[in-house]
Order: C-alpha cells, then sequence, then structure tokens
C-alpha cells in the first residue's frame, strides 16, 4: 500500500476537480499520438491518423482522451487502493487489447507536460512530485497484469 501525505492527496484532488477533462484529455492523447507514432497501432478503428492535424481533429481520439481522464477519477477516489481498483483494466490492456505497458508511462509523460502547461506557475517542483508518484502507482497498477 502507498503512503500518501495530506499535501499529496489534497493536491491531487485539487488538480483533478480544477481539470477541465475536455481540453486536457484529448490534448494529452493527441500530443502522445503525435509525438510517440507508434502508439496509434492500438487506434486504428479511428479512422485518419496519418498527420498532426488529422489526429487533433480526430473525435474519437479526443473522446478517449476524455474517457482515459474520467478513468483516472476511480484512482483519485480509491488513493488507499489503486492496484485493486485498476485490477479489471489491466486485464483488459494486457489479455484483450495487447497494449506496450510502456505506452502508459508515454502518456503519463505527455498528461504531466500538458498539466503543467495549464496549471502554469501553480506546477509547482512539490505539486509535480506528488503528481508524479500518483501517475507512478496509476501506471503500475495497469501494467500488473503483465508481471
Amino acid at each position: 500500500m502507498v503512503e500518501w501525505t495530506e499535501f499529496e492527496r489534497s493536491t491531487i484532488q485539487s488538480i483533478f476537480e480544477k481539470m477541465d477533462y475536455e481540453d486536457v484529455g484529448p490534448a494529452a492523447l493527441c500530443r502522445c499520438l503525435v509525438v510517440y507514432p507508434w502508439t496509434q497501432r492500438y487506434f486504428g478503428n479511428f479512422g485518419n491518423l496519418y498527420n498532426a492535424a488529422a489526429i487533433m481533429s480526430n473525435k474519437m481520439v479526443a473522446q478517449h482522451g476524455i474517457t482515459v481522464l474520467h478513468g483516472m477519477d476511480r484512482a483519485v477516489k480509491n488513493m488507499d487502493n489503486i492496484k485493486a481498483t485498476y485490477a479489471e483494466l489491466s486485464v483488459l490492456h494486457s489479455e484483450k487489447l495487447h497494449v506496450d505497458p510502456d505506452n502508459f508511462k508515454l502518456l503519463g509523460d505527455i498528461l504531466t507536460i500538458v498539466v503543467a502547461a495549464r496549471m502554469g506557475t501553480a506546477f509547482t517542483a512539490e505539486v509535480q512530485a506528488a503528481f508524479q508518484k500518483f501517475l507512478a502507482i496509476v501506471i503500475s497498477s495497469l501494467g500488473r497484469q503483465y508481471h
């Protein structure tokens, strides 16, 4: 079990309470697909992903980015048991979708960049440390089935 300080808990909850999911989700997933084009292979049924403009305007990509962030709500609400919370998603991503678990880390890194850009100077080193810790646990939990 992960030990969370009160600062970490309140910081994570605050980030997600203030987050505009319809902005951050699509921005993060689109950026991930552009920066790491090999991640596009999991989205073959999403239509045109041939270039950055097509990815950025793809409604299915945008919707999935929002879905991913709403999926993270479950971790925010269950910070004391994220691994169990994501057990089914881990199985889905490993056994049915066959997603390379390294892609979770890539998306987490991109999400950090997008959140930092949106928060500006409020994204201090201490806030980033709490956010990175949270993402590390989420990523580990999603990759648990692979081990």
